[in-house]
């Protein structure tokens, strides 16, 4: 939250007489209790929250419960806080926005007398748009998601619907998922989902509880809703009303579906979509496929920095951030969030975005026109969406207009361009810019807007029609004029009839309570007393002067501020006619903000790769089942941003067959993580096996999988039996490319692996070490990281060194080389490198038989297995606790035949 909170002595007064007080805490008790709902009551100058609410704002927004106030007394007493305008404005931004744990809601009224006026969720914004984004841009657009889980003996099958309410995007989707719903979290993940239904009755199965789960690693608002709403019923047709065009395909494609219309029909009841004329013909509707875009869940979205977070120091801690050099105001961010959590798996669209992103770079000239031009576009889906609810006015249709005058400008440039990739510009760019802009389309509405907006008075801040438009409109400013005059001369002979000067003594006031009138200074008044009681009607003496008018004056005025009222009237016809006709070009008003923010987003593309000190480079991109992953001098973009960072750049190649799995050891602090982050992975032990059991289930051959120190939760025997079977699993099952980044320098004997056993002709290829290397003075011992991977497995270990490294007292250095040489088998002269000296007491090599490791291995393996489908949900602990102890103790007696196993008891 912003630290600039309001000075407690500058919160609005909350000022109730004692019935107020009494009708509203009688009004307040009928509310139901409900945690979710965060709810303000509207005091016209602030707002007030009471109860749980006031106690949450007070620490929350306010850091203090000094700002609470007492509202009644006694056992009736409720604890209340005032909300500033300003604060309002955080509270709602931050509520939903920001968070997911609460509703939004607004009460009107007084005394015991109090209705709900506006209601948003992190999903559904509703009527809170303007004031979440009258100073800000939006970011994302919120997506609602309803889930209908079908739980049957061989898996669960899910129906998903979702709503974007921004874009007006109707979805399905229907697949069959794991115990983890790895499926569910990665499409919530990909649409960006703010907020999920799910149907009331679902929450008591231990399946369901680990749904939760997922909702909530992606930070998702879980909302309850009757199973009864998730129907199909009357869906076709209530469809039929919403999506655009024939109905036929929106059947058919419902049709489709066991499930997913379900879900789907839960939203439309929720969101309310049918009460809102304007959504009718304006949706669209489509199927989601989950195969479209790389599969990427919350863990990889945190690990990756690939959205910004609150705690980054800096907006370039984050791949969006870094990436964001978008132009126009809105659309280019909200299109950059949603490709980062769509990365594209097509071949041939890749290249072709590359293409696109090497022409600008390699034209600077282009690259900069362009993002001039951009620079003066008004964000134009989020005009079009106050347009289509009808919330639109003659503001927004100049900013429309004030960004269709700059498409011609953007046209030319393109038209400019020469390059290699010219033919690729003009059918992706100029082609339909050259169509939208013709005289059917928006110089129809340039021409439009020319004719019927006054552009003259814009300079003035004023938005109004053109009174040369309409006939009627011009008769009425006619007349408005010749009163205008009419009034001026009166006012020029009543001066000279009482022989005061015009303006400086007789002036005329307009807009009054009592219309047009005459007045004079109190000093003056005297001078024309006898005329003013005999000629004129006084109408009232204060201290700025004596106000006073006459019949003929009277008359003109009443004229005046008729035909300013018929004025105004014709003018709201005419705005309200000219925003109806600029709604008939929202369609291609939608594909223009489509063309330009992808355009923006791919000239911010351009703009970073040609303005970093150590250029971008192109990749050559393969389909997946073919070529190698070659990384070469790769760089970490978030990290070398950092002004404080001298980046060592790597080479990373997995080779089918040969490094295909890279086990990488090295020292502490050595950069195995940032290594791996190019690419990256987990924490704490409960979220490792969460997210490792994720993995196990959810990858394929075509994944990359990336695991970060696995094991470092538990003891150094189980971590490394834990580490040891999941590679084995990782390289002979799902034989996916695999960075696994390790403390457990035994896994590098998985290299030395890659040969036939004779007793099972088992076989683990692949398998490459790497080491992030360091470099020890022999003489003083001590320890320069230098950031660099390399070939071969890493045989030292570096945590005293780090410790002299991070200027630890020299005694607990020494006590700690000791317990290492008693408790590990180390000696001082251990990490003497071999060019200096002889190595002697270095670590003890245990050595197993090739067979013994691979039947222990698999009995491991088989244990993980069976306690990864514990369900840890539904059992109470001694019950956990008496299972895990059973598992283990047949663990060891399986041991007995295996030396491999024996070194974990």
């Amino acid at each position: 939250m912003d630290a600039n909170f309001e000075d407690q002595s500058k919160l609005p007064e909350l000022k109730l007489d004692a019935k107020q007080s009494q009708g509203f805490l009688s009004f307040f008790k009928t509310l139901p209790h409900d945690p979710r709902p965060i709810r303000l009551f509207d005091r016209r100058d602030y707002y007030t929250a009471h109860g749980e609410n006031a106690t949450f704002i007070a620490k929350t927004y306010y850091r203090t419960t000094t700002a609470l106030r007492q509202l009644g007394s006694g056992l009736d007493g409720l604890s209340s806080v005032s909300v500033s305008k300003n604060m309002f404005e955080t509270i709602a931004r931050d509520l939903l926005l920001e968070r997911t744990d609460h509703t939004l809601e607004i009460y009107e009224g007084s005394g015991s007398s109090w209705r709900l006026v506006k209601s948003g969720t992190p999903g559904n914004l509703g009527s809170f748009e303007d004031v979440l984004f009258a100073n800000n841009d939006m970011q994302d657009t919120p997506v609602v998601v309803a889930l209908l889980p079908n739980l049957r003996e061989n898996g669960c099958t899910v129906g998903l619907g979702y709503v974007d309410l921004t874009k007006r995007v109707l979805g399905l989707a229907e697949f069959l998922d794991d115990s983890h719903f790895t499926n569910v979290e990665s499409a919530l993940v990909a649409l960006g989902c703010k907020e999920c239904l799910l149907p009331l009755e679902s929450g008591k199965t231990s399946e369901i509880r680990t749904l939760h789960d997922a909702l909530n690693r992606c930070g998702v608002m879980l909302t309850e809703r009757k199973k009864t709403e998730f129907k199909m019923r009357d869906l076709v047709q209530d469809l039929s009303r919403l999506v655009k065009g024939s109905i036929e395909p929106v059947r058919d494609l419902v049709s489709g579906f066991e499930f997913a219309a379900g879900a789907l029909g839960a939203l439309l009841s929720y969101a309310e979509l049918l009460g809102d004329e304007s959504n009718y013909g304006n949706y669209s509707i489509q199927r989601y496929n989950l195969d479209s875009y790389m599969r990427l869940d919350s863990a990889a979205m945190r690990a990756l920095n690939v959205l910004e977070s609150k705690t980054d120091a800096n907006k370039n801690f984050s791949l969006f951030g870094l990436m964001n050099r978008t132009c126009t105001a809105g659309m280019g961010k909200r299109l950059l969030h949603r490709w980062l959590k769509q990365p594209l798996l097509d071949v041939d669209e890749i290249n072709s975005r590359l293409d696109l992103v090497q022409a600008f770079v390699e034209d600077p000239a282009l690259r900069q026109d362009l993002r001039q031009h951009l620079k003066r576009i008004s964000d134009i889906e989020r005009l079009m969406h106050n347009l289509e609810k009808k919330r639109a006015g003659l503001q927004h249709i100049v900013k429309l207009y004030q960004s269709s005058i700059r498409l011609p400008y953007i046209k030319s440039a393109l038209e400019r361009y020469d390059g290699e990739f010219s033919s690729l510009i003009k059918e992706r760019y100029w082609d339909p810019l050259e169509l939208w802009t013709d005289d059917g389309h928006l110089n129809k509405f340039v021409a439009l807007v020319e004719s019927a907006v006054d552009l003259d008075q814009l300079e003035n801040g004023e938005y109004m029609i053109s009174s040369t438009y309409d006939p009627a409109l011009s008769a009425l400013k006619d007349e408005q004029e010749s009163l205008e005059h009419r009034i001026h001369n009166l006012h020029k002979e009543t001066a000279k009839d009482l022989d005061l000067p015009l303006d400086k003594a007789l002036k005329l006031d307009k807009g009054t309570q009592f219309g047009h009138v005459f007045r004079i200074t109190k000093k003056e008044e005297p001078k024309i007393r006898k005329k003013l009681t005999t000629q004129f009607i006084v109408l009232e003496t204060r201290k700025d002067g004596v106000k006073f008018t006459n019949t003929k004056l009277k008359k003109l005025g009443d004229q005046y501020q008729r035909i300013v009222e018929e004025y105004k009237n014709c003018q709201k016809e005419l705005v309200n006619r000219v925003v109806q006709t600029t709604a008939t070009f929202s369609e291609v008003f939608w594909s223009v903000a489509g063309l330009l923010s992808e355009l923006d987003v791919l000239l911010s593309f351009a703009d970073l790769a040609s303005s970093c000190p150590t250029a971008y480079t192109r990749p050559i991109i393969t389909p997946s089942d073919e070529g190698d992953i070659i990384l070469e001098g790769s760089r970490h973009p978030c990290v070398e941003a950092q002004d404080w960072v001298n980046f060592i750049p790597n080479d990373c190649k997995l080779v089918r067959g040969k490094s295909w799995f890279q086990i990488i050891t090295g020292p502490n602090m050595g950069g195995k993580s940032t290594f791996i982050r190019q690419l990256r992975g987990v924490s704490t032990f409960m979220q490792e096996m969460l997210e490792t059991a994720s993995i196990l289930k959810g990858a394929t051959d075509k994944s990359l999988i990336i695991i970060d120190e696995l094991g470092r939760g538990t003891s150094t025997y189980d971590g490394f039996g834990l580490a040891w079977a999941i590679c084995e699993h990782l390289v002979e099952v799902i034989k996916a490319p695999t960075l696994f980044a390790t403390h457990f320098h035994e896994l590098t004997a998985l290299a030395h692996e890659n040969s036939v056993h004779e007793a099972n002709m088992k076989q683990i290829v692949g398998v490459a070490n790497y080491h992030v290397s360091a470099h020890i003075d022999s003489s003083s011992h001590k320890l320069t990281m230098l950031y660099k991977v390399e070939p071969g497995a890493c045989d030292q270990s570096f945590g005293i060194q780090v410790a002299e490294f991070a200027n630890f007292p020299e005694s607990v250095v020494s006590l700690a080389r000791e317990k290492a040489a008693e408790l590990e088998d180390f000696s001082a002269t251990a990490v003497i490198p071999n060019d200096a000296i002889e190595q002697v007491g270095s670590k003890r090599k245990r050595e197993y038989d090739s067979d013994d490791m691979s039947r222990g291995s698999a009995r491991a393996h088989e244990f993980l297995k069976e306690f990864s489908n514990l369900p840890l949900e539904t059992m109470d602990l001694k019950e956990a606790l008496q299972k895990v102890s059973k598992m283990k103790n047949d663990l060891q007696k399986d041991a007995v035949n295996s030396h491999w196993l024996q070194q974990f008891f």
